[in-house]
């Protein structure tokens, strides 16, 4: 599957731009653009359009997890959400999560309330992250 203008909005609007190198929120990993992360140092400046290939590398590097890792037929809203969820908290963090296994076994009803779970940050819960996991729910009911 491909993600779609939906999932992309959705990331977008979450991980806001910002076109100079920063400090993720718990200071651990410098961030630039559409929360890129990989070769980033403090500094380091880009363009909008640096931004928007750097974001589509990246959400595909999701979605190829995620086509590889779901192993039963979802929907585009489905996939969307889970992209978005693997793009924000990481390949490992899906793979070895409740959330897959459940998808996976069909019960898409509790895999949704699966993304409530992944609020915290630094052992804190964050409202930013619940709102991102709330509207990653919506998608994924859609």
């Amino acid at each position: 599957m491909k993600y779609s203008k939906s999932g992309l909005a959705l990331t977008e609007r979450f991980e806001g731009c910002r076109l100079v190198a920063y400090w993720d929120p718990l200071g651990k990993v410098w961030t630039i653009a559409y929360g890129h992360t990989r070769g980033v140092h403090a500094g380091m400046t880009c363009t909008q359009e640096q931004a928007v290939r750097w974001l589509l590398e990246d959400i595909a590097f999701a979605e190829q997890n995620v086509n590889t890792h779901v192993t039963i037929p979802i929907t585009q809203g489905e996939f969307d959400a889970l992209v978005d969820f693997d793009f924000n908290c990481g390949s490992a963090n899906l793979d070895s999560s409740t959330l897959l296994k459940l998808v996976n076994a069909g019960d898409r009803e509790r895999a949704a309330k699966e993304f409530e779970k992944w609020d915290h940050a630094g052992g804190k819960e964050v409202a930013g992250l619940l709102r991102r996991r709330i509207a990653e729910e919506a998608e994924f009911t859609s």
